[in-house]
């Protein structure tokens, strides 16, 4: 049977997303429960509702969770950091915090690991790679003798300078997998070749904790995939917005930590360019959590430095701000007896009350269906019914202790989502110099398109855009990634004695080592693209910005410092006469994948939709049942046009527009929602 389709599912906190790329062309969305205790269940549940047999699937593309979710619940592998003799307490020193000299409520995030846990070997390199003091192997053996008999189950190794020469990494290596076999190794100069040893280390360490329950978990699942008559690519998307393949995931899962939401900023791009809207603020709310990011002139943002509860993650990543808002964000009073919602989630399981599966937390979802948003004439994934009942009995204790009807609180609960909403969207466009209004805002996830017009009006933003698919977006997103690679070398020099020969040396070296990664990867020299960029600061900063390598080194220093200085000033809206240093030479090298196109749909020949009947919909105490119409997606045609106040359901999810608003039905069947910003909705 010839491999004709392509698949990319996305494993969340509630649901796991699947969506199918058909030969003809055709996307399918779908949605099945997401499975904690064995999450690869889940994922073949997922391969179970699609139309194409294992056997027929040219491409896998896979989002997961998993690592981020043993760093939250500090489930990963009980883990020892050996640094140069001297270092021992690098990891656990880390870097000065400010916030300590004027915030009295500070406490520093927790380690992963004790003192008990970091050794020390005899061995260390300058910062020019010259050897200092040769390694000890002798040394290097009783560590890891000492590693063997306690029973861990990784260790990272961070010597000092080991970005210019990764002898003794490697060296170390030999020695552990020759005394602890069953140990997981990580070395931190195949994770970055940069300096700063804390944030390198503190890499090292997060990939060493997450490796044996994702390498596991990629091995079960490669396993079951392949006994299901699977043989095509098997790709994991990653923090920096691309994919790796499940084999390269395997043995650098730190690049995994961050990439849940990755695939909706993919698709989010690649939207962009379709419908000609550059600039976007996008928003996707699932089960467990929102994720708010930006895309600029079509392309999302990319910085480096990552954090995951301020423990630095120093590969590249995409600019995602994440707050505990989604659909199963439960409802709670604090101890002043004010209403709070999330971050605590009621999850898969048993998830909201209205699920019907035994939770009697009150959700957000549950708010949803007892304001009229959500009803049971269109099951979640054309499976999971929402029993109204139960979602009113779960919202009943806490309406009563504030002497308030279900529906009032349901509304409460709504409002303070949507004010947590805004906050995120700010965090990302306010606090970083940009007016919110500049922007379309770009709606996805199962809860999305809930919130996404209230929140809109709410920030002067004039345009809401549904994608098809919202509720599985994500995961069509992951159809767009391209294998990615990054490559890095630290070359703290002045922008004036940059020599061009010497950067040109660097980068031919990654170039290199990015071919041969690729090639193995089975992509040839036609399906490779090798991006060069640099990483520039004013002498004296602690950070810098990536600014493109000219083509055109004839005059280096002039063409960086102009390209720096425009860029300086759109990010922090100033420049200055200091002197302009390098820190930093990146590679970043891409394997192209063919990417899925939205297909077109259908316009209506004449007339309009018609609604197939109408709800009420508590808006407040002196507006209880306004009646909204109900229409459903699957049945709107390009041009279209509908009049607010009405709920859209679909598929994987629904939408709200209220009065004033007006929805446009896109060519792609992406729904286009004017904001009436002037009169308010309450």
């Amino acid at each position: 049977m010839s491999k004709t389709s392509r698949l990319a599912i996305d494993v969340g906190g509630t649901f796991t997303d699947v969506v199918e790329l058909t030969p003809a062309g055709g996307l399918r969305f779908d949605k099945v429960p997401t499975t904690p205790d064995a999450p690869t269940t889940g994922v073949m549940d997922a391969f179970g509702v699609t139309e194409a047999d294992l056997s027929a699937v040219a491409m896998f593309t896979h989002g997961t969770t998993l690592g981020l979710n043993a760093l939250l619940t500090r489930t990963g592998a009980r883990t020892a950091v050996i640094g140069t003799k001297g270092f021992r307490d690098v990891y656990l020193l880390g870097r000065t915090d400010r916030r300590t000299n004027y915030d009295i409520t500070y406490r520093k995030a927790p380690a992963l690991l004790d003192r008990y846990d970091t050794f020390e070997v005899a061995e260390r390199c300058r910062f020019d790679g010259s050897v200092h003091l040769p390694f000890d192997v002798e040394d290097a053996r009783r560590v890891a003798a000492v590693v063997a008999e306690r029973g861990y189950g990784s260790v990272a190794v961070a010597f000092l300078h080991s970005y210019a020469n990764p002898a003794h990494e490697l060296r170390m290596r030999e020695v552990l997998n020759e005394i602890a076999p069953d140990v997981a190794v990580t070395l931190s100069h195949e994770l970055s070749r940069e300096y700063r040893e804390y944030e390198r280390t503190s890499t090292a360490v997060l990939d060493a904790y997450v490796k044996p329950i994702v390498r596991d978990y990629l091995h079960e699942l490669e396993s079951r995939l392949a006994g299901g008559g699977f043989a095509g690519r098997f790709l994991v998307t990653r923090s920096g917005g691309g994919a790796m393949t499940a084999r390269a995931a395997r043995e650098q899962p730190v690049s995994l930590i961050l990439s849940g939401p990755a695939g909706g900023v993919i698709g989010a791009a690649a939207l962009s360019r379709m419908l000609d809207q550059p600039n976007l603020i996008t928003i996707d709310m699932g089960g467990t959590s929102l994720d708010a990011s930006l895309i600029l002139d079509h392309e999302p943002v990319l910085y480096q430095g990552a954090e995951f509860e301020e423990l630095p993650i120093n590969t590249p990543s995409l600019y995602i701000h994440t707050i505990g808002a989604g659909g199963g964000s439960i409802a709670w009073l604090d101890e002043a007896g004010a209403l709070q919602v999330g971050p605590q989630s009621a999850g898969a399981d048993p998830g909201p009350a209205s699920y019907g599966r035994g939770g009697t937390a009150p959700t957000f979802t549950d708010a949803a269906v007892t304001l009229g948003y959500l009803g049971a004439e269109t099951p979640l994934g054309g499976k999971l019914t929402l029993d109204a009942d139960l979602a009113g009995k779960a919202l009943q204790p806490i309406a009563a202790k504030l002497g308030l009807t279900a529906s009032a609180l349901a509304r409460g609960v709504v409002q303070i989502s949507n004010m947590k909403i805004m906050g995120a969207v700010r965090a990302i466009t306010v606090e970083l110099g940009r007016d919110p209004k500049d922007f379309a805002l770009l709606s996805f996830g199962g809860g999305g398109g809930l919130v996404a017009v209230e929140v809109a009006r709410e920030l002067g933003i004039a345009t809401v855009i549904v994608p098809p698919g919202q509720g599985a977006f994500s995961a069509f997103g992951m159809l767009m990634a391209d294998v990615q690679h990054d490559f890095a070398r630290t070359a703290v020099t002045p922008l004036s004695a940059l020599d061009p020969a010497t950067a040109d040396a660097a980068y031919r070296e990654m170039e290199a080592q990015a071919a041969e990664q690729l090639q193995a990867e089975g992509f040839g020299q036609d399906r490779r693209t090798l991006v060069r960029t640099l990483d520039v600061r004013y002498a004296g900063q602690e950070h810098s910005v990536t600014v493109a390598f000219p083509d055109d080194s004839a005059d280096l220093a002039a063409a960086v410092e102009s390209s720096f200085a425009a860029l300086h000033a759109r990010q922090y809206g100033h420049t200055m006469d200091d002197p302009v240093e390098v820190t930093t030479l990146r590679l970043r090298a891409t394997g192209t994948v063919d990417k899925p196109t939205l297909p077109l749909i259908a316009e209506r020949a004449s007339g309009g939709p018609e609604p197939h009947g109408t709800r009420p919909v508590y808006l407040s105490q002196d507006e209880p049942a306004v009646a909204y119409r109900l229409y459903t997606r699957e049945t709107l045609l390009a041009g279209d046009l509908v009049a607010g106040p009405a709920v859209i359901a679909e598929h994987t999810a629904t939408s709200v527009i209220h009065a004033g608003d007006s929805l446009r039905v896109g060519r792609y069947g992406e729904l286009v929602i004017s904001v009436n910003n002037r009169e308010h909705h309450r």
